[in-house]
C-alpha cells in the first residue's frame, strides 16, 4: 500500500531538489510541469504540478515516520548537505509521544517533519507540539 499525495508548486525544479533531498530519491518521471516520485521507504507516489499560483495551505504539515534517530540523523545531514534550513528537535514530548524530529520546509512554505517515537506519554505539550 503506497499514500498518493499531489502537491501544486510555483517552481518545480526547486520542488523536485527539495523532495529528491528529502526522500533520497530520484523522481521516476519529470516532464516540464510535472515531477512524480514512487517511493517505498517511506511508501509514497508523490506528483508534483506545476502551478503558477501554487500557495500552500495554513496550519498543516506533512510527516515521515522513521524506525530510529539515526535514521532521524541522516535527514539531517541531507538536508544540510543540500542547504535546506533545519529545526531539530531531540527527546521533545509531542502530541502524546516523546520524539526526536527535525523539520524542513518545501519551496511553497509546507512544513514536513521527519520523526521517530521514543515513547508514548500523558502529555501533548501543545505549545511545543509541531510548531
Amino acid at each position: 500500500m503506497k499514500m498518493h499525495l499531489n502537491l501544486a508548486t510555483r517552481d518545480l525544479d526547486r520542488s523536485v531538489a527539495f523532495y529528491s533531498t528529502l526522500l533520497g530519491a530520484q523522481p521516476m518521471k519529470k516532464l516540464a510541469d510535472y515531477a512524480l516520485f514512487v517511493t517505498e521507504q517511506p511508501g509514497l507516489e508523490l506528483a508534483l504540478d506545476l502551478d503558477a499560483g501554487a500557495v500552500a495551505g495554513h496550519g498543516q504539515h506533512f510527516g515521515i515516520v522513521v524506525e530510529s534517530s539515526d535514521a532521524v540523523d541522516a535527514q539531517i545531514a541531507r538536508l544540510t548537505a543540500a542547504g535546506y534550513a533545519t529545526d531539530v528537535e531531540r527527546d521533545e514530548t509531542c502530541c502524546y509521544a516523546v520524539q526526536t524530529k527535525v523539520w524542513a520546509s518545501d519551496p511553497e512554505g509546507r512544513r514536513w517533519e521527519t520523526y521517530v517515537v521514543h515513547e508514548e506519554s500523558e502529555a501533548r505539550d501543545a505549545e511545543a507540539c509541531c510548531a
